[in-house]
């Protein structure tokens, strides 16, 4: 039985009192070299956002980073890093960052890594979100939708695959992240065995 890995928030240090940067650090691994991996890419992973996020430019007038988990059961761990930053004008734009770990192992899991080779998965994904964008009457900033992304944002919680966009990728700035949970069992035909989907729905 794989048991959730342990989890401390830590905060990094910053002169200003209106950038605060939460992260995550895995603890008590087993495997150090493993929980090393771990946490190396979830810093290596903020680090870009941060950067991106201008939280190195002296522009910067608020940044908030934190992190929510979204999966820690069965050997899979899956969280988000969120940063928001405002650097003037209108509104502030907050970036976030899925990262899906094997802990036994310390992989690092890509959306192509869920599914069976050749199985077309992006063409089945975006059937069912551009059904979903039609039955939930969501506003595309420039229609129609086109499909996923081979790398799109994803992250595992629980029996569901949520896959997702980021702010003003494909909806207005207002309409925030458009998420798109797909049962894992509706996805049964194309996961790759013995994956991480695969150890998910071996317990639905």
């Amino acid at each position: 039985m794989d048991l959730p890995v342990s989890i401390t928030t830590k905060r990094l240090p910053h002169a200003s009192k209106d950038v605060k940067v939460y992260y995550p650090v895995v603890t008590q691994l087993p495997n150090p070299n493993v929980q090393s991996t771990i946490n190396h890419a979830i810093i290596t992973a903020l680090n870009k956002i941060l950067v991106e996020q201008s939280f190195y430019d002296k522009d910067l007038v608020e940044l908030f980073a934190n992190y929510e988990l979204k999966n820690n059961q069965r050997g899979i761990l899956s969280l988000n890093l969120i940063v928001y930053s405002f650097t003037g004008g209108a509104n502030g734009l907050t970036i976030s960052k899925s990262l899906t770990f094997d802990t036994k192992t310390g992989k690092q899991y890509e959306l192509k890594d869920l599914f069976k080779t050749g199985s077309n998965y992006e063409k089945m994904l975006s059937d069912i979100i551009r059904k979903r964008i039609k039955d939930w009457n969501i506003q595309l900033s420039d229609p129609p939708f086109k499909g996923i992304r081979s790398d799109q944002d994803f992250y595992i919680a629980d029996t569901s695959l949520v896959i997702y966009f980021q702010q003003i990728e494909i909806t207005p700035h207002y309409w925030g992240f458009p998420y798109f949970p797909i049962p894992i069992l509706d996805l049964a035909d194309i996961i790759k065995p013995d994956g991480p989907l695969d150890r998910m729905m071996a317990f639905t």
